[in-house]
């Protein structure tokens, strides 16, 4: 059963902006960390930016930062990616990730989440 809920992908040129959202679906997320990762053909999956349960703690890739922005909304139980000044090397599917218990931390390991969006496609032309 799918809990995470993603969209916003799609083709961008290069220096462009794209906004990812990620909605909870039959169970809530709402104070739980999130955290979005992202899978380019021939590699494994790269942490991206995580997000704390409350919002006040923020962790993000070196490669992405000063670019990317993760926010939340508890209230509508939704995870958002501001990605600004794509690159060629941004190019992904990207997913969006939760841990089942609520915390304040934030987490960048993989093992750590226990539940997966479906992944979005994001594509950055040069």
């Amino acid at each position: 059963q799918v809990q995470l809920v993603e969209f916003g992908g799609g083709l961008v040129q290069a220096g462009g902006s794209l906004r990812l959202s990620c909605a909870a679906s039959g169970r809530t997320f709402s104070n739980c960390p999130m955290a979005w990762f992202r899978q380019a053909p021939g590699k494994e999956r790269e942490f991206v930016a995580a997000i704390s349960g409350s919002g006040g703690g923020k962790n993000y890739a070196d490669s992405v930062k000063g670019r990317f922005t993760i926010s939340r909304d508890n209230a509508k139980d939704t995870v958002y990616l501001q990605m600004n000044s794509l690159k060629p090397e941004d190019t992904a599917v990207y997913y969006c990730a939760a841990v089942h218990s609520r915390s304040d931390f934030t987490f960048s390991q993989s093992y750590q989440y226990d539940c997966w969006s479906q992944g979005t496609q994001v594509t950055v032309s040069s």
